[in-house]
Order: C-alpha cells, then structure tokens, then sequence
C-alpha cells in the first residue's frame, strides 16, 4: 500500500513540477489525480486502524495518528486553494503538497517499521 502512495504521490508531484516549468495553472484532471491519491490515503487510514486494532504493535500512537490526519487533509486543502488561485502558483502548491505526503508517508513507513 505504501509503495502505491509512493508512487501515485510522484505522479502528482511530476505532473505538477511540469506545469511549473511550463509556467501554467493546475488543471482539473491533476485535482482529479490528487484525489485519487487522497483515497488510496483513506484505504490506507483504514487498514492502519484495523491493523493496530487487531494487533499488539508497539508504537508511538498519537505521534503516528498525527502524522495520518496530517496526510489525509494536505492534499484537499492543497486541491481547494489550486482551484481558487488559476495562476501558475495553483502548480507549485499541488507539488508542495505531493511532496508533503511523500515525506509524511515515509515517516510514517518508519515509525510502523
């Protein structure tokens, strides 16, 4: 599951570096890849909490929920302020944001491991 957040965030993340070079806004169909990437995130939020419900797996708790809330609303939020801004920024702010969940996935990889 993690590799498949790994790599559909660097999708993103590719996408939006291009429009940036390109010197162009965000277009809907990058909101509709952030969005696909958001629900492999809510699949992945669910199989954490049934994992950690059924098992005994010692870890900082409230540090690890912390980082998956976190994880779960980059990405709107960062869709919601590209969609308001329809300048090229709206393409750095998807990409930011890409690169956020890419770092917040690998802590989270290392605080299960």
């Amino acid at each position: 599951m993690s590799a498949l957040v790994f790599i559909s965030a660097a999708l993103v993340l590719g996408w939006a570096l291009w429009f940036v070079a390109k010197d162009r806004p965000v277009i809907l169909k990058q909101l509709f890849a952030a969005g696909v990437v958001e629900a492999v995130l809510l699949v992945q939020t669910v199989t954490c909490a049934i994992v950690l419900m059924t098992s005994h797996r010692d870890l900082e708790t409230w540090e690890f929920w912390g980082y998956v809330f976190t994880i779960l609303i980059i990405l709107p939020g960062a869709a919601a302020w590209a969609f308001a801004e329809r300048t090229k920024w709206s393409s750095v702010v998807l990409a930011v944001a890409a690169i956020t969940v890419i770092f917040l996935q690998y802590r989270l990889i290392v605080l299960w491991g």
